[in-house]
């Protein structure tokens, strides 16, 4: 049995993962999936990674930490407090030490791959985030969200490198807020991986949790 650190992205909270929790609960897995502190003027990323090992506590088995988005600034913070035994950045905005994560967009060249993937002028959420959710669920998904007002996108990433945890990347392959072939050249410049894929949108824990799940767990196996 492995427990699923699961973190959120920016302006989302815990419930996004509500059922990728049920997939991994079935399969025999502990789940933790806590509300950031992003809405603390005065939380930067070493209290989110604080209410993040406060929140698994004791829990028992292997820790694979899974963050999402913006949560990737903040997931290799908490592999490497909790020794976890797998670290998988889900969409992950991959951070560099030092690096702001205000400057990711422009140094990564993120701002530049959405424009001339012609994604940077969509603005409505159910389209960006959530076009392959039901409407329902992304409309509770939405209600769900909360302010990103931490000053933690000031700070410089604080590790002087990557964490010495098993890591893997995966892309969705039909997100339309961060493009596949973005994704794929980060993950192998910064990380020297190949991305693993998996089809959906940028919601994809929404979307298609069970082939989610079947992924995650196959790391362990």
């Amino acid at each position: 049995m492995a427990t699923f650190v699961l973190i959120h992205g920016g302006g989302d909270s815990g419930w996004a993962w509500h059922l990728l929790e049920e997939e991994l609960r079935a399969r025999g897995h502990d789940t933790v999936a806590p509300d950031l502190p992003s809405d603390d003027p005065d939380a930067d990323l070493g209290v989110y990674t604080d209410s993040v090992v406060r929140a698994v506590g004791d829990r028992a088995g292997e820790i694979v930490v899974v963050g999402h988005s913006y949560g990737a600034f903040t997931a290799p913070l908490v592999a490497d407090r909790l020794s976890s035994r797998l670290l998988v950045l889900l969409a992950g905005m991959i951070p560099s030490p030092g690096e702001r994560p205000d400057d990711w967009w422009e140094s990564t060249g993120c701002v530049r791959a959405r424009q001339e993937a012609g994604l940077s002028g969509i603005d409505d959420p159910f389209e960006a985030y959530y076009h392959d959710v039901p409407r329902e669920l992304a409309e509770a998904g939405l209600a769900h969200g909360r302010p990103e007002v931490s000053r933690a996108g000031e700070q410089p990433w604080p590790l002087p490198a990557w964490p010495s945890v098993e890591t893997r990347f995966i892309l969705c392959r039909d997100d339309r807020f961060f493009p596949a072939a973005f994704f794929r050249k980060l993950a192998h410049d910064r990380l020297g991986l190949v991305a693993d894929e998996i089809p959906g949108s940028h919601c994809v824990a929404l979307s298609r949790p069970k082939e989610l799940a079947d992924m995650l767990t196959g790391y362990l196996e």
